[in-house]
């Protein structure tokens, strides 16, 4: 889109959102979070295509004055941590989603290894899950419960441990991207091959329906450090294509973005972690709706965030701009 076209298409947005700013019209705290993305938006597309243009002056003017009015009072401030979940995320994330997707099918290569190399060397499990798992595991297989390891140590330690190594998993998989991408890409394999060696293990045993029991906490927790991988990708990726910026610019631009997308998985790993610590220790008497329901729910929550609700609301956005 040539300048004048982008000038033409939002100058009645803009000069609407200074007048409102410049004359302390009194904006709803919600309208003024929603508006001052749309503006950051634009902001992001000059910066790409029009770099020190009139109108990148004007926007970046703009967006800093907007910037002071959103923390201007401490109501506004406190709805800026909703916000970013409700509204900035979604419509900064759509952009990545080929990113997310190059990241997921890496991921499902890697489970694919796993299984395929488990159902053809038994000793392979043991390479990956190591023989003090594998030997406990088969313990509790003869005992009568597969499941068992996960009915250890108190509700409230379980989910407290678990929340803090999965967040710590998933920043893990963001820093190893500032080596090229290809340090991301290992810790995804290295997950992925773990996980098809563990569902093949119990494949080979008769018991591939108890491996329900993890996917109460595993479906959210999965699913979430793909994304951590995502994020790393974005910043490895950054540096490699830098596109129209200097690396440095594009490489500090991509590791912005991918620390918002790992800021932004928190909540789903205190949510797995949570599941873990109080349901899954109890997966094996939960009954199979229940069970399943839980799973089937997780993973519609995952899809609907990071993928039907950010175009969703970019549209919305399209619509509005």
């Amino acid at each position: 889109m040539r300048e004048a076209s982008f000038v033409k298409q939002n100058k009645e947005k803009w000069i609407g959102f200074e007048t409102a700013l410049h004359n302390n019209v009194k904006i709803n705290p919600d309208d003024l979070a929603s508006y001052y993305i749309q503006l950051t938006n634009d902001l992001s597309y000059a910066q790409t295509y029009y770099p020190d243009s009139k109108t990148l002056l004007y926007l970046n003017s703009l967006a800093s004055q907007a910037h002071q009015k959103i923390y201007i009072t401490k109501k506004e401030s406190k709805n800026k941590i909703i916000s970013f979940w409700k509204y900035e995320f979604p419509l900064f994330f759509k952009q990545y989603h080929k990113t997310l997707l190059y990241t997921f099918l890496f991921f499902m290569a890697a489970v694919l290894i796993g299984i395929v190399s488990t159902l053809n060397d038994d000793s392979f499990v043991r390479l990956i899950l190591g023989d003090g798992y594998v030997n406990m595991t088969i313990e509790n297989i003869e005992n009568g419960e597969p499941m068992a390891v996960y009915k250890s140590g108190s509700q409230v330690g379980t989910f407290l441990g678990i929340t803090v190594n999965n967040i710590r998993v998933a920043i893990i998989a963001f820093a190893m991207g500032v080596l090229f991408s290809v340090g991301t890409i290992f810790v995804l394999f290295s997950n992925g091959i773990m996980l098809g060696a563990f569902i093949t293990f119990f494949y080979n045993y008769g018991l591939l329906d108890k491996t329900s029991t993890i996917w109460l906490h595993g479906t959210i927790e999965i699913s979430v450090i793909v994304i951590a991988g995502c994020a790393g990708l974005v910043m490895g990726n950054s540096f490699l294509f830098p596109k129209t910026f200097s690396r440095r610019v594009a490489f500090m631009k991509g590791a912005k973005d991918g620390l918002k997308i790992v800021v932004s998985t928190i909540p789903f790993f205190i949510i797995a972690g949570f599941i873990e610590g109080f349901f899954t220790r109890f997966g094996e008497q939960m009954p199979n709706v229940l069970a399943y329901g839980i799973i089937l729910a997780s993973l519609a929550l995952i899809i609907y965030y990071y993928i039907l609700y950010p175009i969703k609301l970019n549209k919305q956005y399209l619509k509005t701009s």
